[in-house]
């Protein structure tokens, strides 16, 4: 999940036709049929692929994959897999009072992916969200990592947990780069457990917003692997349905987070 995050994600377009719709317009002559007008959608599709162990796969090509609708292939009229394709990077960091025990620790592994995400080179942006009893904006987009960082030194653990919420505001409340969604990608890296107790919005509502905004979600989980909690499921839903994956700290923070 560090720089090269820009070479595992990959994008393509595809298109298909409607349910034809007869045209406003009327037959010229008795008996002759009317117009048949057919909208054609383009749909942008992140893809994230990883091989039977979890590791990453960045060397596939267009033939290496096919899309279906309603059991219906669909045609694939563009791809790329760019490897220095720009970035926005959105922090979402969980500051309840469930983070407090070991907020130090977490702390440190946030400031160490803010360094490697945003190493200084325009091509990476990043935004800071903090999750508690509301979600916050601490940091808007910004090319320098030094403004999150002196942000995330700052805050102190208390409250509640508003995770939904938060991810709703970096999908739709956050300053856009030019050419967000396509050029640069949108990625979102959630640290904490999942759990949401404060949120106006619903799990499905977010993964719906993080999908047409086509935000892929990453999570650092503050628990351990295996361990079934309703936050755990929450993440990795999160993670799956917008092309993303789940790390687990606790398993060895920087084995892949890095």
């Amino acid at each position: 999940m560090g720089r090269n995050i820009v070479g595992i994600v990959l994008t393509c377009a595809l298109a298909w036709g409607q349910a034809p719709v007869p045209s406003a317009q009327s037959p010229s002559e008795p008996g002759q049929s009317a117009p048949i007008r057919v909208e054609v959608n383009e749909v942008i599709v992140p893809v994230t692929v990883t091989d039977d162990k979890g590791r990453f796969v960045s060397n596939l090509d267009k033939p290496d994959f096919k899309v279906f609708e309603d059991g219906k292939e669909q045609n694939i009229k563009f791809f790329t897999r760019e490897r220095n394709q720009p970035v926005v990077v959105g922090f979402i960091l969980d500051m309840s009072n469930a983070i407090r025990l070991h907020w130090e620790k977490y702390k440190e592994a946030s400031l160490e992916l803010v360094w490697n995400l945003l190493p200084g080179d325009k091509r990476f942006s990043g935004f800071l969200v903090t999750s508690s009893t509301e979600a916050e904006i601490a940091v808007k987009t910004s090319n320098d990592s030094e403004k999150i960082v002196e942000k995330i030194r700052k805050l102190k653990p208390g409250g509640g947990s508003a995770l939904n919420d938060a991810i709703y505001l970096a999908c739709t409340r956050t300053d856009l780069v030019k050419g967000e969604p396509i050029e640069p990608r949108r990625v979102l890296i959630v640290i904490g457990d999942g759990n949401d107790n404060s949120s106006k919005h619903t799990l499905d509502q977010v993964i719906e917003i993080a999908q047409r905004s086509l935000v892929t979600v990453y999570a650092v989980s503050t628990s351990a692997f295996g361990f079934q909690s309703v936050g755990a499921a929450n993440l990795e839903r999160l993670a799956s349905e917008t092309g993303g994956r789940v790390e687990y700290p606790l398993e060895g923070v920087y084995k892949d987070v890095e």
